[in-house]
């Protein structure tokens, strides 16, 4: 799980560069809520209608479409987690609120990019 963490906090400071220092001001680590959503395939946090529709585009785009998720559930709500301390953004991120649509989510996860300064998802997956 170390490789995944370490993988998503490079495309997570590239992407949402004020969350992660927001998150790292108060010592928030992808370990508290990264590990419940890639486990679950994001089961737990989303409506099941909208985890089913991510276990879909993951099926066919494989493990890159997970982190992207992940990274999209972020910049959705990233101006309402600016404003938490970390006990309610690891409640928060723990179940994610049940009136996110899918068109919403989908629009912020085609935003993010799989690419850092130097390298690709993949290149960066395979050199951690």
């Amino acid at each position: 799980m170390l490789k995944y963490f370490a993988t998503f906090e490079v495309f997570f400071e590239e992407n949402l560069s004020k969350l992660f220092l927001h998150f790292k001001s108060y010592s928030l680590t992808p370990d508290i809520y990264l590990i419940d959503w890639i486990f679950t395939l994001y089961s737990k946090s989303l409506p099941l209608d909208l985890a089913c529709r991510v276990w879909d585009v993951f099926c066919r785009d494989g493990e890159e479409f997970l982190f992207r998720t992940g990274l999209g559930i972020l910049r959705l709500y990233e101006d309402i987690l600016l404003q938490m301390d970390f006990i309610h953004i690891a409640q928060f991120l723990t179940k994610l609120p049940d009136d996110i649509t899918a068109e919403k989510l989908f629009t912020c996860i085609a935003a993010i990019q799989m690419q850092n300064s130097t390298k690709k998802w993949t290149q960066r997956w395979h050199s951690n």
